[in-house]
């Protein structure tokens, strides 16, 4: 089992209150320097306030309590607070002076005395129940136990001023001895209200969770999980950046075991003989294992690429500053016009929550299908076919669906736009086959600039014709860079559109149209007034003579207004953006 590594000695659990004085909440000295809504999260929550109890509040102070977290604490420089991610699970981030990363602390109900004990001896009497049931599906199943958990505890009683989970949670003041984990009596198990609320919890999130993981996966403001080995777990938060989270691997032994408990309950088993796997969990993140310490000198290893239930709008996107108003204006012509366009980028560097974001400028009523090895496209539109890629399963007899074969089932669908989730092999050059054809294209690629992306299509594996290149129409380029303060940041470093190929002199022609200026943290519209998608192929389409082209520059001015005005309504749901595009779009503001 994987440790705990907190920076700090956790004190036992002395009593039902969960803290050793023993004393009544108006009397605890750590209930008392609380503010007014940690001390109601505490009295809901008797774990949060026994874990406050260790920590050492003359040290770091008293943490801060946020009921959700954005991006404008990122710039707190002495981080110290908490905040929900479930009804009972609580994050604390706390600073960490001897380290660039700070702690990332779940705060469970698991805090209980003799836990690992107290579940021993409710599974042995649990057998029974989960063998009864094993036609039911999971969730059903999960139910069944816990009901099954019910009949054979009994919660001990507690004078109404001594229980925590009476209204108010005061105690009598009197100091009760230590309770042990557990008693059997007449065949049950006699626990306290808290060592209940514990085992209830802990089974649910073994049974139907990822164990020690499950906070980490609840927490929408995770990015990334990683086991590199043995030692702690680290987490890319998107506020906090990266963390050092306290569970932790002692043991090759505990870690191969995880792994392997990890990997079958995703019904993608490792073994020594396969021992990598690349799968989809439940919630849609993905996840990425290798096993076993000879092809991972450190140990077994997992990575856990999350994603958030809800994409981030271009709004908010424009707010970090990822790109500005005219860019988005620009791109919302060009998705609007059927061009072909591929969000390219190193690894992390944003590409998936860019496209994402610019999905919903296309048109209400297209047809879409998108193909994908891991589902992470998610679209606003009701008329969209979502294919995913299938490996053949240890588990399963099933053949392999590559994204090549449902790239070629697409282009018989009929759609207006197709995205590729990535473009890594031979459904690159079907791609291009399909712009060829007249089928628009969005996709991301993993290229940091617009020469080794023409570099990678034109080579081994994908081999795209030369002169096939120019059905892309355009490149939007997006980075990882560091700002002018020091600060991390994501960044689309250029835009740029895709002119042709010259065979005589074997060059590709060009034209960087946006292009982020370091310096100043500002985005250079160079392409004003000069830009050749614009100007030759979106006016004319828009009805727009040749000798008055560069009236297609007042559209782009136009919808920058629109997005401003959504902005500053505080208009910022990936989803509520959508509506207001759609309606603005069916008026005739936004066509």
């Amino acid at each position: 089992m994987p440790s705990y590594r907190l920076p700090f000695d956790l004190r036992p659990c002395y009593n039902e209150c969960g803290h050793e004085c023993g004393a009544s909440l108006a009397d605890c000295p750590t209930y008392a320097r609380l503010d007014p809504v940690l001390q109601e999260k505490c009295q809901q929550n008797w774990h949060l306030l026994q874990y406050l109890h260790s920590l050492p509040i003359d040290e770091v102070g008293v943490p801060q309590y946020y009921q959700t977290i954005n991006r404008s604490l990122k710039s707190l420089k002495e981080r110290n607070l908490i905040y929900p991610v479930t009804d009972n699970v609580f994050i604390h981030i706390l600073g960490n002076q001897e380290d660039v990363r700070d702690h990332y602390i779940p705060i469970e109900p698991t805090l209980c005395d003799d836990l690992d004990r107290l579940l021993e001896q409710a599974e042995a009497r649990l057998v029974d129940a989960a063998e009864d049931d094993d036609n039911l599906d999971d969730s059903k199943r999960v139910e069944v136990i816990l009901k099954a958990l019910d009949k054979l505890v009994t919660v001990k009683r507690f004078d109404k001023g001594n229980s925590p989970n009476q209204a108010g949670g005061q105690g009598t003041g009197k100091k009760k001895k230590r309770s042990s984990a557990a008693k059997v009596s007449k065949n049950k198990l006699v626990l306290t209200r808290t060592q209940y609320d514990a085992l209830r919890y802990v089974l649910r999130r073994k049974l139907e969770g990822l164990g020690v993981l499950d906070p980490l996966i609840h927490d929408n403001n995770i990015e990334d999980i990683s086991c590199s080995g043995l030692g702690n777990v680290f987490v890319e938060h998107r506020v906090f950046g990266g963390l050092t989270a306290t569970i932790a691997y002692e043991t090759h032994d505990d870690l191969d075991k995880f792994v392997v408990e990890l990997a079958e309950s995703i019904k993608h088993p490792v073994t020594f003989r396969s021992p990598t796997v690349d799968a989809t969990l439940p919630d849609g993140s993905r996840i990425n294992i290798i096993y076993g310490t000879d092809v991972s000198k450190r140990g077994s290893n997992f990575t856990i690429r999350k994603f958030s239930p809800v994409p981030m709008s271009i709004i908010e996107l424009i707010q970090l500053g990822t790109l500005n108003y005219e860019m988005a204006a620009y791109l919302s012509l060009l998705c609007q016009e059927q061009m072909n366009i591929w969000v390219s980028g190193e690894t992390a560097s944003g590409k998936t929550t860019l496209m994402n974001a610019l999905t919903t400028f296309i048109p209400p009523e297209a047809k879409i299908v998108s193909i994908e090895d891991t589902p992470e496209v998610q679209l606003p539109h009701a008329n969209w076919i979502r294919g995913v890629s299938r490996g053949g399963s240890k588990l399963v007899q099933a053949s392999d669906v590559s994204m090549f074969d449902l790239l070629k089932a697409a282009l018989r669908q009929r759609p207006n736009l197709i995205i590729v989730g990535e473009i890594r092999g031979e459904e690159g050059a079907i791609a291009f086959q399909a712009m060829q054809t007249g089928h628009a294209c969005m996709s991301t690629f993993h290229a940091a600039t617009v020469t080794k992306l023409i570099q990678r299509l034109t080579g081994n594996p994908i081999n795209v014709p030369k002169s096939y290149v120019d059905n892309l129409n355009a490149v939007v380029v997006a980075q990882q860079v560091r700002l002018p303060n020091g600060a991390t940041a994501r960044r689309v470093t250029s835009i740029s559109e895709i002119v042709g190929y010259d065979s005589v002199e074997d060059v590709f022609s060009f034209i960087d149209v946006f292009v982020w200026k370091p310096l100043e943290d500002v985005f250079d519209f160079r392409g004003y007034m000069s830009s050749y998608l614009l100007e030759e192929k979106i006016a004319p389409r828009r009805g727009i003579p040749h000798e008055k082209r560069q009236k297609i520059y007042m559209q782009i001015k136009q919808r920058a207004e629109l997005l401003r005005r959504i902005d500053e309504a505080g208009i910022t749901n990936f989803y509520d953006v959508h509506r207001v595009l759609t309606k603005a779009y069916r008026q005739g503001y936004f066509r």
